[in-house]
């Protein structure tokens, strides 16, 4: 509303039928040409809008047929989809800046402003909205956008070989699909298998990690070790190189054929099924991600002692505290009241590590009473088999939301539970 506006006039039918209309008559020139301008264009594109929305209920009636050497392309109902979900939001939008229009049109009194002096006050008075449109604007296409499709492809049954676009329909199906994973034997035991598996392995490389860290920066803090220097620029060394090198380059030193197991070869020991052995492959992994992340925590952790006063201690060694009472009374706590939030977001980044698991291992081994994933998959990494190797695009949107809503949970159960959280946003 501009500072110029009087006492709010509630009898506005004008805008009711044409937006813009009461803002126009009393000289609100910027306002009532952009809701006018706003249905102008719906009501351009509204037949196609229309059509969109209807597609999105049928997902298409005609399917891709061969005439001979011909092809008579039928619908396409992966792109219905797609456009009927982008023509809900923007019926959304209109609707929203419709009922905007009425309110402003209530509230708003006479202005008799230049078009210039408009245009300043509307941008004085709407900046955090104008700054922040480009973000929201992104925000649904790259975030809202692909989760809706997401859902909605969970209640199709849009996967190979007989539901493929164009060359198929797809339908909606409702619920079959969550019912098929949770309740079809060869489904529901691969989910549960790897999903065990995918939480055993964000749990053991998250602690580890970070206590492999928290041993290097304790080290580092010692006053007794010399030149540290030299020995953090060495320990930081795996944190500088890139993630997707350093996995590569695991990945060949500990094949079967890989130089380790070579060297251990001509010292006369046998090989060591690094990668191929289910088990050691699980460990592997976790020791790898180790390697890669610890340093991150080095960094954190050496931050968060160097924030600890030293009256503490000194106040403790006259008390008689001993070095391990010395540590879980005050070390302890106040780095992980500063690296606990941390730890939820690490946790939540190796659930869904595709890359430590995919670059590494592949999944592997094989496991044979799995489907369609091996022994080191995690679920996102099952995900992508399913849908690039195997085409099972309805059973991957279901995973998908199963870990949406398992992390969402998790994370909003931690940071509740979080001091530093609490303290943050002045919770009791």
């Amino acid at each position: 509303m501009l500072r110029s506006e009087t006492k709010a006039n509630f009898s506005v039918p004008l805008s009711f039928v044409v937006m813009g209309a009461t803002q126009l008559r009393k000289g609100h020139t910027v306002k009532g040409s952009v809701f006018l301008l706003i249905q102008l264009l719906v009501l351009f594109y509204l037949p196609g809008i229309s059509t969109a929305l209807k597609d999105l209920i049928t997902l298409g009636d005609v399917a891709q047929v061969r005439q001979g050497f011909d092809i008579i392309q039928g619908d396409n109902s992966v792109f219905m989809l797609v456009e009927g979900v982008i023509a809900a939001i923007l019926m959304l939008f209109a609707i929203c800046t419709y009922v905007i229009n009425i309110k402003d049109a209530n509230t708003c009194g006479t202005c008799s402003l230049r078009l210039r002096d408009q245009l300043k006050a509307i941008y004085d008075d709407n900046f955090a909205f104008i700054a922040m449109s480009p973000a929201f604007i992104a925000s649904i296409a790259f975030i809202i956008l692909p989760i809706v499709i997401t859902v909605l492809v969970s209640f199709t049954n849009y996967s190979a070989p007989h539901h493929i676009p164009p060359r198929n329909l797809v339908d909606w199906i409702g619920f079959k699909n969550f019912l098929t994973l949770f309740e079809l034997k060869i489904w529901s035991s691969t989910f549960f298998g790897v999903a065990t598996w995918t939480v055993l392995w964000a749990v053991f490389a998250t602690i580890c990690t970070c206590g492999f860290g928290f041993i290097l920066a304790m080290a580092l803090d010692n006053k007794k070790i010399k030149a540290k220097k030299a020995w953090r620029f060495v320990f930081i060394l795996p944190y500088a190189i890139p993630a997707f090198v350093t996995l590569l380059m695991f990945r060949l030193l500990l094949n079967g054929i890989g130089p380790v197991n070579a060297t251990l070869n001509a010292w006369g020991f046998d090989s060591v099924a690094f990668l191929s052995d289910p088990f050691l492959a699980k460990v592997t992994v976790i020791a790898v991600s180790v390697w890669v992340g610890a340093p991150y925590f080095m960094l954190l952790i050496s931050g968060a002692l160097t924030n600890i006063p030293s009256d503490l201690y000194e106040a403790s060694e006259v008390d008689g505290a001993s070095k391990f009472q010395q540590f879980r009374e005050i070390t302890f706590p106040m780095v992980m009241h500063q690296v606990a939030p941390s730890l939820v977001m690490t946790f939540a980044h190796n659930f869904n590590n595709f890359g430590a698991i995919y670059l590494l291992t592949q999944g592997g081994p094989i496991n044979p009473e799995y489907r369609f994933a091996g022994h080191t998959d995690i679920l996102i990494t099952w995900i992508y088999k399913l849908t690039l190797d195997f085409q099972q695009y309805q059973i991957a949107s279901v995973i998908s939301i199963v870990i949406f809503l398992f992390l969402s949970g998790i994370a909003i159960w931690q940071f509740r539970r979080m001091n530093s959280f609490k303290d943050d946003v002045g919770m009791s």
